[in-house]
């Protein structure tokens, strides 16, 4: 049988150049689709319109609004880096490019002739090309805080560079269960690996770490603490017009595609029909042209999720976020890959059954949970000479605080010679 990557090998270079064209205009019109989707979803949880006059349902404000932006002035502060503040949006667009390039969208077709698979290139280490175009994309926007010769836009981006290393961690860890169970690294391999079980029921941990990780990793509601906006002024690109502005909006919309796109191949099985439809004439429905159909009904469920956190959920506070990726999501992430490598050895082994084994977990979570909820806090008390707190939580002076007094005001001499008085001091007439 002929694999995805044999299949691919033999593509001829029109065929790859047609794909690679296909797959830049798939971006960039979900782009478009996805801004527009998430100003009418948004607007309609806050009881309003949204945009609803360029085109049917307002379907075209989107190409109008990047149409505005190509003629908008380009301005480039003066004390900017040139070259650096040039290259820092394209930097940042480019691999959330390439990363959709190792994603798989179908199965075996026929294009013109040519038998091959939807994908562009099948690697043996596709996930690793995911995570690497990741970590580049981050060089884009501390590039553009740096190069930008402005406080602001520094701040921004590093603190960009610090959420994406926090959340690049616990998303890598959360792919390792799923290396385990589909023992490849492959994308094609991974989704071939689900053709009789959907890894988000057999791995909810991971599945969930992920999808928290993505969140965080393309600086979304409530995460997007690098443009924060009550804080930074806009963030990384607050010194940014015109067409590098929009690259960096492109870069953030493309990734959240990306990002979708391979929570659907690790978890959602990919291309695979979903389960009532797959039982239909022998899956046939899991050949030819449908698959495609049901990737991108998978992918848009999760972009609907990202509009539908962004429409519900307040920003966080920038050290809950650090403490949710550092404290909670990576060590945890361990925990359930130590357990996941156990129940695969106990389950090779047939050492204990299945009831065993499940009686024995329910035994060990329940006792974490005791540890966790009902042992009382013995940490020392603290000192009572600290400074009281509000009702808010933020420190406030002392209550007994005495503002002095103004002291009054010298006594001037006017310009005829005679002595002036203190403002709101009477005339000997009464006047003041």
């Amino acid at each position: 049988m002929t694999t995805t990557a044999e299949l691919l090998a033999d593509d001829p270079i029109w065929l790859i150049l047609l794909k690679v064209v296909v797959i830049f205009a798939f971006l960039v019109v979900m782009t478009l689709l996805t801004i527009w989707a998430e100003r009418r979803v948004i607007g309609r949880m806050q009881n309003r319109p949204g945009p609803n006059r360029a085109g049917p349902f307002g379907i075209l404000q989107s190409l109008a609004d990047g149409l505005k932006l190509a003629f908008k002035e380009d301005i480039r502060p003066v004390l900017a880096d040139k070259w650096v503040y040039f290259l820092a949006p394209v930097i940042s667009a480019t691999p959330a490019l390439v990363a959709f390039s190792v994603i798989p969208i179908g199965p075996e077709v026929t294009i013109f002739g040519e038998r091959t698979a939807l994908q562009l290139v099948d690697l043996p280490v596709g996930l690793l090309v995911v995570l690497a175009c990741a970590s580049v994309g981050v060089y884009g926007i501390v590039l553009a805080g740096w190069a930008s010769g402005s406080p602001y836009p520094l701040l921004g981006s590093l603190r960009s560079a610090a959420q994406v290393i926090s959340y690049e961690i616990a998303m890598g860890l959360s792919f390792v269960a799923v290396i385990m169970y589909a023992g490849t690294m492959s994308t094609a391999g991974i989704v071939e690996a689900q053709a009789n079980g959907w890894f988000f029921l057999l791995l909810p941990f991971s599945f969930v770490v992920y999808v928290i990780a993505m969140v965080g990793e393309t600086n979304r509601a409530p995460f997007d603490l690098p443009e924060a906006e009550s804080e930074l002024v806009g963030g990384f690109h607050t010194e940014y017009s015109s067409l590098k502005f929009a690259l960096f909006f492109l870069a953030e919309y493309i990734n959240m595609v990306t990002v979708s796109a391979l929570a659907t191949t690790l978890f959602l099985g990919g291309w695979h029909a979903p389960w009532p439809l797959s039982l239909i004439g022998d899956g046939v429905l899991n050949t030819g042209w449908w698959p495609a159909l049901w990737f991108l009904g998978k992918t848009i469920a999760f972009l609907f999720f990202f509009i539908w956190l962004r429409g519900t959920l307040p920003r966080l506070r920038y050290d809950q976020f650090m403490n949710l990726g550092w404290k909670i999501l990576v060590p945890a992430s361990l925990v359930w890959i130590i357990a996941v490598v156990v129940i695969r050895a106990v389950r090779n082994d047939d050492a204990i059954t299945t009831q065993q084994f499940l009686i024995g977990g329910g035994v060990v979570i329940a006792v974490l949970l005791v540890a966790t909820f009902l042992i009382p806090d013995r940490r020392p008390a603290k000192d009572t000479d600290e400074v009281p707190l509000a009702g808010s939580g933020y420190p406030i002076p002392p209550l007994d605080l005495q503002v002095p007094e103004a002291p009054p005001r010298p006594v001037r001499t006017g310009a005829a010679g005679e002595v002036g008085r203190a403002e709101g001091e009477e005339a000997p007439d009464g006047n003041v």
